[in-house]
């Protein structure tokens, strides 16, 4: 019950952070184009408190998730819906052209103006993602080492794609689609992103070069491209399970794994291989902790944790990397947030195209209950791994407001770019039809999200 209080609060200050600037976006643009801005709220529902300050009503609004700019004359403001006529709940909607006898309406505004409104808010969080990570990277920046950016493979499963092109153990990856001496990075977002898309590759198995193309296919646990292949590294233990024989075993986060029943492990494949072909027979452990070697007897069980019964100990093995630690100059910190914030919308894009395209899929959205969770993790870890996360969803925020959705900016922009041409308003009723099809997706969205959250926690 603690941690998911703590989960809670730390959602809340990401989304009040991050919510915050996208506003702030959109009321500074508003304010230099002159619109009469009336509420400036943080959350949506009945206002709990605030102050007013010229002719705004600065407010804290009693449900904290989001938050919303109201403008004279904004026909996308979620405001609580008046009441018509007949007593039923009516959207906010301003007939076209309703603020043109107040100069400072929105509407009374030249829509290149508008889009410029609109386009504030997520370009707001695009800046709040690229200055948070200059200022880490200012503080510490982290390098991978020459060694870890070798794409060599350590295991490849039986049947998978890469074991049908060819692929064996100890090969070394040095070329991807074009692009030579492939980080291992590299290797992983083309994989997830690119279920049923060709990786044109050259592999280099003692000294000898050769080419190869390997197809990954759609992943039904995972819900991702997987190609079969793992990576050849130290490999130490991350989240343990709580309860579970890891734990009980005495076995910790950071332990370096060396052997499993006197195996060498190279890779978290094998390591989750060698448990899951256990059969129940307790499993000889060889690690290494703060320099010294131990050996621990662990018995494994039966679980159907994240997906059909298998035996399990209770462990996440991943790659242990090795970094370089240094302190950037300003200049060369903002380049390296540019770099990785691209790098991170141009996977994000891939992301959501491979959705739209079924190579990947959507059970991997999360809703505010897997964001909490990730958030409160983060947040245990440190705060520059809370902020670098904040520097993530605050990048994805922005790209998922530009989509062209209506309700979210994207949309907004969409219909005025759309009445740029036509030169003219788009009609009342169309307006509101669009924004009732926007509601309802976004609503059967996070429905979905929220479903997915709920289907991995009961699972585990």
């Amino acid at each position: 019950m603690v941690a998911i209080g703590e989960n809670i609060l730390w959602l809340l200050v990401l989304i009040g952070v991050m919510i915050m600037i996208h506003e702030l976006g959109h009321f500074w643009a508003a304010r230099y184009f002159d619109v009469k801005v009336e509420a400036f709220s943080l959350g949506f529902g009945p206002r709990l408190f605030g102050f007013r300050r010229g002719e705004t009503d600065y407010r804290v609004s009693a449900i904290l998730v989001g938050g919303y700019v109201k403008m004279a004359g904004d026909v996308s403001s979620l405001e609580p819906a008046t009441v018509d006529n007949e007593g039923k709940p009516a959207l906010a909607l301003p007939a076209s052209g309703s603020g043109d006898d107040d100069a400072r309406s929105l509407l009374a505004k030249p829509r290149w103006q508008r889009v410029i409104i609109a386009a504030a808010g997520p370009v707001m969080n695009v800046v709040l993602a690229v200055a948070i990570l200059t200022g880490l990277y200012m503080f510490k920046y982290e390098k991978l080492s020459y060694a870890d950016l070798h794409a060599v493979i350590d295991d490849v499963a039986a049947g998978s794609p890469a074991a049908k092109a060819g692929i064996r153990a100890g090969d070394r990856i040095v070329r991807l689609d074009g692009k030579w001496n492939p980080t291992w990075e590299d290797i992983g977002e083309k994989e997830v992103t690119g279920a049923y898309q060709p990786m044109y590759l050259t592999i280099d198995r003692n000294g000898k070069k050769f080419d190869c193309i390997v197809t990954p296919t759609l992943s039904d646990r995972l819900g991702v491209g997987y190609a079969g292949w793992d990576e050849r590294s130290e490999i130490q233990l991350g989240y343990l399970e709580p309860g579970y024989p890891a734990e009980k075993a005495g076995l910790k986060k950071g332990d370096l794994i060396l052997s499993v029943d006197g195996e060498p492990i190279h890779s978290p494949a094998r390591f989750s291989e060698a448990t899951r072909n256990s059969g129940g027979k307790p499993l000889e452990i060889e690690y290494r902790r703060d320099g010294k070697t131990y050996r621990v007897t662990v018995q494994p069980v039966e679980s159907d944790l994240d997906g059909p019964r298998r035996w399990v100990i209770g462990v996440a093995p991943q790659q242990k990397l090795h970094f370089t630690t240094i302190r950037l100059s300003l200049p060369a910190a903002l380049r390296a947030s540019l770099v990785e914030n691209a790098k991170g919308a141009f996977l994000l894009v891939q992301v959501i195209k491979g959705m739209i395209e079924r190579r990947m899929s959507p059970k991997n959205l999360s809703s505010p209950i897997g964001i909490a969770q990730m958030s409160g993790a983060a947040a245990r870890e440190g705060a520059p791994e809370f902020l670098g996360f904040m520097a993530m969803i605050s990048l994805q925020l922005a790209i998922f407001n530009l989509l062209p959705i209506p309700i979210m900016d994207g949309g907004t922009i969409l219909m005025l770019l759309i009445e740029m041409v036509m030169q003219r308003d788009l009609s009342l009723n169309v307006k509101e039809a669009v924004f009732k099809v926007g509601f309802v997706f976004i609503m059967m969205l996070l429905a979905f999200a929220i479903f997915n959250d709920i289907s991995r926690y009961t699972r585990g």
